[in-house]
């Protein structure tokens, strides 16, 4: 267990550090954040050291992602303590860039997604993949990892940036991996610290329904029907609205695909002024 992780700020001294792993022969797996880290992100820097020689930790709260100022505003900033995570799960170097080292003056340049971006959290939130494209494109170059770590539970997320790495050309192997989840199946996230006790207890409701409605649709039921019903338990259960709740295919993402198609549902649903995404694959 390390005793303490080192943070840099500068993308100069990002790409020195990992410009002399690099020269030693070591390679480099790399964990985009945005702080606030619980156990999913620490699954994400054990599969890092798995499979690379040297574990990098990013942490940028992006205002680009933010469509709400109020929600970029409220996320939680909780530096020291995420440094002291990664320290226990040894984790190499932590980049905590400036605001101005991502978006000096002048900054004028936008990366955007089309297709997989469309819908889903992409129609929820205008601009959030636009901001999550450029801020990542940022990153892999900055740093030069090898690979790219990403939670499966913001699957949108993942399918955006295995997008733009393959359109763009950017020397990165992408990683998914799997939700972590707390044992009642509430998908873990740095948002669950808003729920009450209450809306706590409300939550693994969602990720209920989803598993009744995938069965459901895997075993022949009407998609709409199980759809429907998965809807209405979600409410039922306590929760205030309903973002959206659709089954996709995995592969692009689109909402049009045959039986037997490799497909998810998605949703997302609101518990107070708390909006709780998840995902799970239909069978």
């Amino acid at each position: 267990m390390s005793a303490s992780v080192p943070i840099v700020r500068t993308v100069a001294d990002l790409r020195a550090q990992v410009g002399a792993w690099h020269g030693a022969g070591l390679t480099v797996g790399l964990i985009p954040t945005m702080g606030a880290l619980h156990a999913g992100h620490l699954s994400l820097v054990a599969a890092a050291l798995a499979r690379y020689d040297r574990a990098v930790a990013t942490l940028f709260v992006n205002p680009k992602q933010f469509n709400d100022p109020a929600d970029y505003a409220k996320y939680p900033r909780t530096e020291e303590s995420d440094a002291a995570k990664l320290a226990s799960a040894d984790a190499h170097l932590l980049y905590c860039p400036y605001p101005e080292e991502m978006y000096p003056e002048g900054y004028a340049t936008n990366v955007s997604v089309s297709g997989v971006s469309a819908g889903l959290c992409g129609g929820a939130r205008p601009g959030h993949f636009d901001g999550v494209a450029t801020v990542c494109s940022k990153l892999f170059l900055q740093s030069g990892a090898d690979g790219a770590f990403f939670g499966e539970k913001d699957y949108q997320q993942l399918k955006v940036v295995q997008r733009f790495v393959a359109d763009l050309n950017i020397p990165i192997e992408i990683h998914p991996c799997a939700t972590v989840r707390d044992a009642d199946g509430l998908a873990l996230s740095s948002r669950n610290q808003h729920l009450s006790a209450g809306q706590r207890a409300i939550a693994p409701a969602m990720h209920r329904a989803m598993t009744a409605a995938a069965s459901a649709i895997g075993g022949g039921q009407d998609r709409a029907l199980a759809l429907e019903a998965a809807k209405s338990a979600i409410l039922a259960a306590g929760f205030d609205r309903i973002d959206y709740l659709e089954a996709r295919r995995e592969a692009d993402l689109s909402p049009d695909f045959a039986s037997g198609e490799t497909a998810r549902i998605f949703a997302a649903a609101f518990l107070g002024d708390t909006r709780l995404i998840d995902n799970i694959p239909i069978g």
